[in-house]
């Protein structure tokens, strides 16, 4: 191994420590749940994205068991090549269906689907204008593109600012791009606030633009059975390109891009990732059908996620707690300083809760937070127990979360 190499990781990793942005993951060793095993301890499981906790529901379970005997662990080869097998084509058409678009083309992952897609469909004659909160496979997929897209040429407006938004429109037509692309997240992952998706669509359209939302926290969330933001405010047919997300709420893993017929022949022929990615094991499409129909027929598990996620907001805001303006599932616990965060997060974990702490780069500096995720999974003894666990934390800490 280079000295030199391994000098300069241990270096910089010690930077991390000093910083208090340094992070290790823990070990689950039960499947995911409300209530989890993690290195050896049982805790409140608080950081999980198993919105609708379809990742152990049994129709997803025994789909993918039924399709591990028909079709075997592996699709053997990239998508294009002859990795498409009839159960990834299915899930497609499904998919296309529930979003109400024309078609649906799926990536190994959201962040794929990002970078796949934004690259794809811009040229150095675009531009991008992005809300300064989005998620950073929005953000890396931005980068790939040869657009023009930097903050400090001001294409970057605050967040939710729909008077910078329409600003930074002016300033593009006037400059004469040929296309011009708005990107948003549709939930906001770190805040859980919801973007004004109704009004970016009108901007756009008075200003000749075309909108592309990112509905990772939203799938399974919002909208008709947890179609997305485009449901949820009834914008069917006005958000040009839809990224949906198969591993939070969905339970399993993957992501896709939801849009036109043409777009999904242009990404198919130009989406890198998905020219050069192996396709996703048949089982993982099989449990995402399956997991579609549960969220299509069977309203209890969103119900259940929504039951939770306003009794754990109350019950933050009524122990004195910041939740940040939270509108979704997703509750930031606010705590500023990073140390005092992460000395949090180790402290929760001690009194039972997992409940992970966000800090710089991933928020701003002074900016730091326990993010919570409250699921359909959780029993109302588990938020009583996540609760009083943050009041004991906080009380040792002295702090004012």
């Amino acid at each position: 191994m280079n000295d030199r190499l391994q000098s300069w990781l241990g270096d910089q990793i010690q930077v991390l420590k000093d910083q208090h942005l340094y992070k290790k993951p823990r070990i689950l060793e039960t499947p995911a749940g409300g209530r989890v095993r993690m290195d050896g301890r049982e805790v409140v499981n608080m950081s999980s994205n198993n919105y609708l906790g379809l990742a152990n529901h049994p129709k997803v379970r025994a789909a993918a068991q039924e399709a591990l005997e028909k079709w075997g662990v592996g699709a053997g080869a990239v998508r294009w090549i002859g990795g498409t097998m009839a159960v990834h084509q299915e899930l497609e058409e499904r998919l296309a269906s529930f979003k109400h678009v024309e078609a649906v083309l799926v990536f190994t992952s959201g962040f794929t689907a990002n970078s796949g897609c934004i690259p794809a469909v811009l040229t150095d004659k675009d531009v991008v204008i992005s809300d300064e909160l989005n998620h950073a496979s929005i953000i890396d997929g931005v980068r790939l593109s040869p657009a023009s897209y930097k903050k400090s040429d001001g294409w970057v407006y605050g967040h939710k600012d729909m008077n910078q938004l329409e600003a930074c429109l002016k300033k593009a037509n006037a400059a004469g791009f040929e296309k011009k692309m708005i990107i948003t997240d549709g939930v906001f992952s770190m805040d859980g606030d919801i973007a004004p998706l109704p009004d970016i669509v009108a901007l756009a359209e008075k200003h000749d633009a075309f909108v592309m939302v990112d509905d990772a926290h939203a799938s399974g969330v919002l909208g008709k059975n947890g179609a997305g933001t485009t449901s949820h405010f009834g914008l069917y047919g006005r958000v040009d390109i839809q990224l949906g997300t198969l591993s939070k709420a969905l339970g399993v893993v993957g992501g896709y891009i939801a849009g036109s017929g043409l777009l999904k022949e242009w990404l198919i022929n130009r989406g890198r990732p998905y020219l050069f990615s192996t396709a996703h094991p048949p089982m993982v499409a099989a449990a995402l059908i399956a997991a579609l129909d549960v969220m299509e027929n069977d309203p209890g598990p969103m119900e259940r996620l929504w039951s939770n996620t306003k009794k754990w907001k109350a019950m933050l805001a009524d122990a004195g707690f910041d939740t940040m303006g939270s509108e979704t599932p997703i509750t930031p616990v606010y705590f500023g300083d990073e140390r005092a965060a992460q000395d949090a997060e180790r402290m929760l974990f001690d009194e039972g809760v997992y409940a992970l702490a966000i800090v710089f780069p991933t928020v701003g500096r002074g900016k730091a937070r326990i993010r919570t995720m409250p699921s359909a999974a959780h029993t109302d003894q588990d938020l009583a127990d996540a609760l009083q666990a943050f009041v004991r934390v906080r009380d040792k800490l002295s702090v004012n979360a």
